[in-house]
């Protein structure tokens, strides 16, 4: 299925949408379903999150057909061709446009409280839903925010039936929708997980605090704690003015966030507007065990975890996501990017690539594989690792260094190869499959 859930859809769609970000956007959801979409676009494009409450006004014996509808605000959308086919009369749509026009201003008290509506007047809508069945209720909402006085509506879901995308385009400015199956039976076909969206966590996402503007970051240096059951996983997080990306850094231990080499590669990354997230993926206790630090599974399922708090942050979620993986962790780094988890690059310095095992062919994130040149046996099984990804991919051989880069100057260039890469490829989409070039010699 192309949507794991309501969340995971929105996260496509903000990213198909980025290009609107900063240009006087406000995303409005369809509650209840498409609100969860709605909030995640509106942090993809560092926008304000509202809900578009409307009121279809059906005809009285064929209540699919839209007569009109009504918005927040007294605004009423009159359907005149519907109106003179079914003949209504002027009392009939009275009743019907008094009767939904209370339901609306119900509607309106519990969702919004004492907040106000968004105004929209000269700004671009995108006006969000979880999917389009007949599109009557999508284009209700998108008529109610024109006559609000919005500047350009734009239209935009996960999926939708191709007949009733194709008979609503030329109502709107933009009409954008990932998935159109010529068989489409209904919304919910396109999620793995479609159960119905609550009143109250409505509610919840639409009292989180406004996203930053796309492009800035308020910057902090902070203790975190993730919740990674059965256990809460401690680490750092450092988001530096202006952050253009985030790299969470794996290893297989529990003392990450205190390592001096991945506090220095770190500090390398923010001085380049990357925020950073060092993480101890196991506790002490279970680091003791030394099965642990090569269980790539177990690691793999912390680091997902890691991503995950990560996206729901208000602050840097919206951030493309890099992966830094030593030892063990850069196995979970790649295992964690085979699952699609929206890592947008990885890095491993002196790491052990190999344990990924078959997810190494499923890797569709940019991969730099950093290794010392006196790390021999490291190196040539990075080199087999190599051979079996099918992503863009480099291995740069750090000359002179061995396995801890502890040679003066050698984890200043594995630390620079890592800022280049992640720069790059944080910054623009995913490279497609590049055939590896052999070692190439860092500069």
């Amino acid at each position: 299925m192309p949507f794991q859930d309501r969340r995971d859809a929105g996260r496509q769609l903000g990213r198909r949408l980025a290009p609107m970000a900063g240009r006087d956007v406000v995303v409005l959801g369809l509650p209840r379903g498409g609100v969860p979409v709605a909030a995640e676009v509106a942090r993809a494009l560092g926008a304000p999150l509202d809900v578009v409450l409307v009121r279809k006004l059906g005809l009285p014996r064929r209540p699919e057909l839209a007569m009109g509808a009504v918005g927040e605000d007294g605004v009423t959308v009159v359907n005149d061709d519907v109106l003179r086919i079914g003949r209504v009369e002027e009392a009939t749509f009275t009743e019907a446009e008094r009767r939904e026009r209370a339901e609306l201003e119900r509607r309106a008290r519990h969702f919004r409280g004492d907040r106000s509506r968004v105004p929209l007047e000269g700004r671009t809508a995108v006006v969000v839903d979880d999917g389009i069945a007949t599109g009557a209720t999508a284009r209700a909402a998108c008529a109610v925010v024109r006559a609000h006085g919005a500047a350009r509506v734009v239209l935009a879901a996960p999926v939708g039936s191709p007949t009733a995308v194709r008979e609503i385009a030329p109502e709107v400015d933009e009409l954008v929708c990932l998935e159109t199956p010529d068989r489409f039976t209904a919304v919910g076909q396109a999620y793995a997980d479609f159960r119905p969206t609550d009143d109250e966590e409505v509610l919840e996402l639409l009292r989180r605090p406004a996203p930053l503007p796309a492009g800035t970051c308020a910057p902090r240096d902070e203790e975190v704690a993730v919740d990674a059951p059965p256990v809460r996983l401690p680490g750092h997080l450092t988001v530096p003015e202006h952050a253009v990306g985030v790299v969470v850094f794996a290893h297989g231990s529990g003392s990450s966030r205190h390592s001096p080499r991945n506090r220095f590669v770190a500090q390398v990354l923010q001085r380049a507007g990357l925020a950073t997230v060092l993480v101890d993926l196991l506790t002490p206790q279970e680091e003791a065990d030394r099965g642990n630090v090569f269980d790539v599974e177990l690691l793999a399922g912390r680091l997902t975890a890691v991503a995950r708090w990560l996206r729901s942050d208000p602050g840097c979620g919206a951030l493309p996501l890099g992966c830094f993986g030593a030892s063990t962790g850069a196995a979970a780094a790649l295992t964690t990017a085979a699952r699609g988890d929206d890592v947008r690059a990885v890095v491993s310095r002196g790491g052990r690539p190999d344990l990924a095992g078959p997810a190494l062919a499923d890797v569709r994130a940019p991969t730099l594989l950093v290794v010392g040149g006196h790390d021999e046996q490291v190196l040539e099984l990075n080199r087999q690792a190599q051979a079996r990804l099918r992503c863009e991919n480099r291995l740069a051989v750090v000359p002179g260094a061995t396995h801890l880069f502890e040679e003066p100057g050698t984890l200043e260039a594995a630390a620079e190869l890592a800022r280049d890469w992640f720069a790059t490829h944080l910054s623009t989409p995913h490279g497609g499959w590049a055939p590896a070039s052999g070692d190439q010699p860092a500069q």
